[in-house]
């Protein structure tokens, strides 16, 4: 595979013209194609195979034009003090505003009178306006918003109260100040690293390049493929990261094989033929992460997952091929200016950063890797008291309308009011009526209203309202509790079932896809580090940093520890698809890091250096690479946190601390110290599985007879005798 990459290198180099108008091509035409293409439909959000999701189905066919998965909002009043909401004047003003809401859209399909729908407080002082839709929330058009929000903003007067809620007002969140922060101090951390501002323009450059292509041809295809507005998303931050991961691995590398002498156009082909090898299994590692999502089932995070892995292909094609058609452009300006006139003896011999924390962890290793498992294995310790479920408006800030008009349902009606149950019977008056007497003998409810039946009679719905909010333990057990109770005609569902459901399959999905994708990048590993053990100590070390990081997810939003720093308002159980999630995506970055520096380090040992040597040039040549790429993905997730969203300030404090852990304390403390404890056993392999495995040739000891070929071709005008130089 070298020597295959260091042609590429060397050819587009030399064809950089060519290899630089294919791309700019590329992204012209997929940008063509996303702003031709009719605007994408976000399909409704499915779980197949879970009961919620069969009740929403036999609604839909039993209650025809009911719109049971359409989005609702409640608009809620709250009366001054000494006053009623059944006062004339306010009862006035809330029927106006029922008037107003029926007229406001044709996306509405009924609105419901607080007055004759007994939604009124008992002490007179709150009420409520339901609202349903004919689609689902992110199928809600801006018009249809504007006109929720004017009406309620009209209702207000005469001392009333009112605020909004439900996921009527959902809408995603607003993506690109997250990324914009994280390009600037990408930038800075770039300059600083390799002190030319053209160097460090390069992986911004293709970052953003390779980030367009993918996200306009997810665009351009979501029509036909049937894509959601949400399929974006994932491929943004992940293609992003890994752009400009794998573009500064391939300049430093190159910028390194000047220093040592090389003409550009043959540190280009080195370049890529070395640092190449390990960006192409970094990426197949992403994308194994990525692609891997579909064993959980859930059709929105399959296609999350292919649009991801596909943009991540993107990022490896165009670190191979454009990344050294750009430095043929940038010449001699991609080296710092003082190092232009030529290396200098001094600096060279000069141990630099990296030299001296690997000799240093080559000295203590025992300590150094106590004390990095112990650390982490303290951080993990919280958690052990995960618990999963899907943030609900009582975990917005209190300057959300959503989160003041759960504040003041609950305080008017019970927390309960917030979720209700929906419980659909297959059967006829007399079924039902048995189910609303069993669900009344069980603990956990509120209120249960009266069956409503379809028109053919066989077929009822009832509502039942918790006594605790959405989110909370004892609702998610009165749903079971529901379930058990009644026989297999019955089915639970609405936005608290679905969540329950949903949080069960991603914990079910769990083990299987740790396993798959594990157990996959495991086989690649040993392919790649022709070693049992290194593939071994990267998988159990990457699963300590996954847990410490979720430890601290559970610390900071599940117990509220440090939670005001970073803007959690209100604790709840962590999100659901969080774990697999961050399995998924810090896998592969950490993949990333794993392959870049030990790649290196085989590099040396395999050209006759000793294990502790080996170590040493790892990380003398890789660590202020691995640190400069992991500080960008810090910056990059980092940016989100101060989100409004509970889920996006989730996900980005997450996937920043699990690559803090994974970088810094796994990669560059746990991995050097295991390898100077084993020496020369951590590169063994039995003999027979070293004759079944290929030889991919990451070290690159096929450069040379390729640089033989090309000089034997100079001489005599490429008639000379071919020889092999194919690496599986």
């Amino acid at each position: 595979m070298a020597t295959f990459l260091y042609k590429l290198g060397r050819s587009a180099f030399r064809r950089r013209r060519l290899v630089a108008l294919l791309w700019v091509a590329l992204l012209a035409l997929a940008g063509v194609g996303a702003a031709t293409a009719p605007a994408a439909t976000s399909s409704s959000f499915s779980i197949p195979g879970t009961e919620a999701q069969r009740a929403f189905d036999l609604l839909e066919q039993r209650f025809p034009g009911g719109s049971a998965d359409g989005a609702t909002a409640r608009v809620v009043f709250k009366a001054p003090a000494g006053q009623s909401m059944k006062d004339p004047a306010n009862k006035a003003k809330v029927e106006k505003t029922v008037a107003e809401l029926k007229s406001g859209s044709d996306q509405i399909a009924r609105v419901t009178d607080p007055y004759t729908a007994q939604a009124v407080s008992r002490d007179g002082s709150t009420a409520y306006v339901s609202v349903a839709y004919k689609v689902n929330a992110m199928e809600l058009t801006d018009e249809t918003r504007d006109a929720l929000k004017e009406t309620g903003h009209d209702a207000q007067g005469q001392g009333l109260t009112v605020e909004i809620g439900g996921d009527a007002l959902q809408s995603m969140p607003e993506q690109g100040a997250g990324e914009i922060i994280g390009v600037v101090i990408a930038g800075f951390v770039l300059v600083i690293t390799f002190g030319s501002l053209v160097a460090a323009g390069l992986p911004l450059l293709t970052a953003i390049i390779g980030v367009g292509i993918g996200i306009s041809t997810i665009t351009a295809l979501a029509n036909v493929l049937d894509l959601g507005t949400t399929t974006s998303t994932l491929a943004m931050m992940i293609g992003l990261a890994v752009g400009i991961d794998y573009a500064l691995f391939i300049v430093s590398r190159y910028r390194a094989e000047l220093a040592e002498g090389r003409e550009k156009e043959e540190a280009a082909g080195r370049a890529v033929g070395t640092a190449g090898s390990a960006v192409v299994f970094a990426g197949l590692t992403v994308v194994i992460a990525l692609v891997g999502l579909a064993v959980v089932n859930i059709p929105m995070l399959t296609k999350m997952g292919f649009a991801a892995a596909g943009t991540v292909v993107i990022a490896v094609l165009i670190a191979l091929t454009l990344i050294p058609a750009l430095l043929g452009f940038a010449g001699d300006r991609v080296v710092a200016r003082k190092e232009r006139k030529g290396p200098r003896k001094d600096t060279e011999d000069k141990p630099n950063a990296g030299t001296r924390w690997a000799r240093f962890v080559i000295r203590r290793p025992v300590m150094v890797l106590l004390v990095g498992v112990l650390g982490l294995g303290a951080v993990a310790v919280p958690a052990a008291s995960l618990e999963m479920g899907l943030p609900d408006d009582g975990a917005k800030p209190v300057s959300a309308t959503e989160r003041r008009a759960y504040d003041l349902l609950s305080d008017g009606f019970g927390p309960g009011f917030n979720g209700p149950l929906l419980v659909v019977v297959d059967g006829d008056k007399a079924a039902a009526d048995k189910t609303v007497s069993t669900i009344k003998g069980l603990e956990g409810w509120a209120a249960v209203t009266p069956p409503t039946p379809n028109k053919a009679g066989d077929t009822a719905m009832i509502t039942v309202i918790p006594k605790d909010r959405p989110s909370s333990v004892e609702t998610e057990e009165l749903v079971h509790d529901i379930r058990g109770a009644t026989g297999d005609d019955v089915l639970v569902t609405g936005a608290t079932a679905m969540n329950i459901d949903f949080s069960q399959k991603m914990n079910d999905a769990l083990l299987p896809y740790l396993a798959l994708v594990v157990g996959l990048a495991f086989l690649l590993l040993m392919v790649v580090f022709r070693s049992v053990l290194v593939p071994l100590k990267a998988a159990l070390g990457f699963l300590l940093s996954v847990v410490a990081a979720l430890g601290a997810v559970v610390a900071v939003f599940q117990w509220g520890w440090l939670g005001g720093l970073f803007g959690v308002e209100q604790t709840g159980p962590i999100m659901s698809m969080m774990p697999i999630f961050m399995v998924g995506v810090v896998f592969g970055l950490a993949m990333d890091y794993e392959v870049f520096l030990v790649t290196r380090m085989r590099e040396a040992y395999v050209h006759g250096a000793r294990p502790g040597e080996a170590i040493v040039t790892g990380f003398r040549h890789g660590a202020r690479v691995v640190t400069a790429a992991a500080v960008i993905m810090i910056a990059v997730f980092s940016g989100f946190i101060g989100s409004s969203e509970q889920m996006v300030k989730m996900i980005g404090f997450g996937l920043a601390v699990a690559v803090l852990f994974d970088a810094f304390v796994v990669r560059m403390a746990i991995v050097p110290a295991v390898l100077a404890l084993l020496g020369h056993k951590a590169w063994w392999l039995p003999k027979w599985l070293g004759r079944v495995l290929p030889n991919v040739d990451v070290e690159g000891e096929g450069l040379a007879a390729a640089r033989d070929e090309d000089a034997g071709r100079g001489k005599d005008g490429g008639k000379g005798e071919d020889r092999e130089l194919v690496s599986v």
